[in-house]
């Protein structure tokens, strides 16, 4: 249950004689929250079977706070802290951050809100929606996540988000690398446009990074089961035993950029939802350029009002490799907060490929790689 705080302002009047009364804005804060968890099945993790209890997958587990302060004309002051953390262990998320998944405070008017801190890009904002493949059970973003599209912050970001003007929206972000002597290696920006109105939706975004590192610092092998990554060396097997070393473990496998442009779209016929999406995510390095390009298409049917259902594909290409994937998933509101799923995705890549379920999981020890869980979330 959502807890909002309001503070009512009190007047101080000067005067030698009569006070005289003063209008004071109002202000509020919000605590809310969502806690996901569950059991999952995975087939093949490095060559085993698995049973795990995991938590964060249909959504991120979060407890935040969300202000607000009208400071008159239109005018208003905002700030968010949100932080994640991992329910089965209490530790935090994102890199161990007080508020990894969001902090940032700004300003916002009839036209729009401008804020400065850690914040989504518009990859999330306005493509995430059409990932219908991740509503079944949380798992099955695109692969490696490489194309942001599983939601991802820029930190030390200036971010403009315009109202929505008869559904149309739009916005821009600039992230700074916040180093000396090297203003672009290590910086970001996105932008993005989003247009709902009725049935319709449709959004494209992109997101360019220089010089990834930190949280965006990439692992090809864990994220994508690949032993050669822009003609390097990522990943070494033994001929014999079939044990595979992963060489960028622990040391970031570093690119000069990694840039992807997306688009998406849903239109809603009754109780039918079908929505698809494009991306295609271009890195550079190495004196080499490789684009991996996701496409995906799947539908949402409401069966009741309480209970819905998620078919979702997936087809991936990069460097003459590909995967394929499907989704299938069922989610029961038991109320307004609290809800049950059940779900499973399925997973065949290029033979060679030891195929890794959005990223999620160790490697398979095979080209393919299936999961099925059961979960619930409850949101205040």
């Amino acid at each position: 249950m959502k807890k909002t705080f309001a503070y009512a302002a009190c007047g101080l009047c000067f005067g030698t004689l009569v006070a005289q009364p003063v209008a004071f804005a109002q202000s509020s804060v919000t605590l809310y929250g969502k806690i996901d968890t569950g059991l999952t099945y995975v087939s093949n993790e490095g060559g085993a079977h698995n049973y795990r209890a995991d938590d964060s997958k249909m959504y991120g587990n979060r407890w935040g706070l969300l202000g607000t302060e009208d400071l008159g004309n239109g005018l208003k002051a905002v700030f968010r802290l949100e932080n994640g953390f991992a329910l089965n262990t209490g530790k935090l998320k994102q890199g161990g951050a007080e508020f990894g998944r969001q902090a940032y405070v700004g300003l916002s008017n009839d036209w729009g809100t401008l804020t400065f801190g850690n914040q989504y890009d518009f990859t999330n904002d306005y493509l995430l929606q059409y990932n219908i493949s991740a509503f079944a059970t949380g798992y099955s973003i695109h692969q490696g996540d490489f194309d942001r599209v599983g939601g991802d912050r820029l930190q030390n970001a200036v971010k403009f988000s315009s109202a929505d003007f008869k559904g149309f929206s739009f916005g821009g972000m600039y992230s700074f690398s916040n180093r000396a002597g090297d203003f672009h290696n290590g910086s970001a920006w996105s932008a993005g446009a989003n247009y709902a109105n009725g049935p319709v939706g449709v959004s494209v975004a992109y997101t360019r990074l220089n010089q990834p590192n930190g949280l965006a610092a990439l692992d090809p092998y864990a994220a994508i089961g690949v032993t050669q990554f822009l003609g390097q060396t990522v990943a070494t097997r033994d001929p014999v035993t079939g044990a595979v070393t992963d060489l960028f473990a622990d040391t970031p496998f570093n690119v000069d950029s990694q840039g992807t442009f997306g688009v998406g779209a849903s239109y809603t016929i009754s109780k039918l939802t079908v929505m698809g999406n494009f991306t295609d995510t271009t890195f550079k390095g190495y004196g080499e350029s490789s684009s991996m390009k996701v496409y995906e298409l799947g539908g949402m049917y409401n069966f009741t009002p309480a209970l819905f259902g998620v078919l979702g594909v997936q087809h991936t290409d990069f460097e003459r490799q590909h995967w394929n994937s499907l989704s299938v998933g069922a989610t029961y509101a038991l109320s307004k907060r609290t809800s049950v799923y059940a779900g499973a995705d399925f997973l065949r890549a290029s033979s060679g490929v030891d195929a890794n379920i959005g990223y999620n999981f160790t490697p398979s020890s095979t080209n393919h790689q299936n999961m099925a869980r059961i979960g619930m979330f409850h949101s205040f």
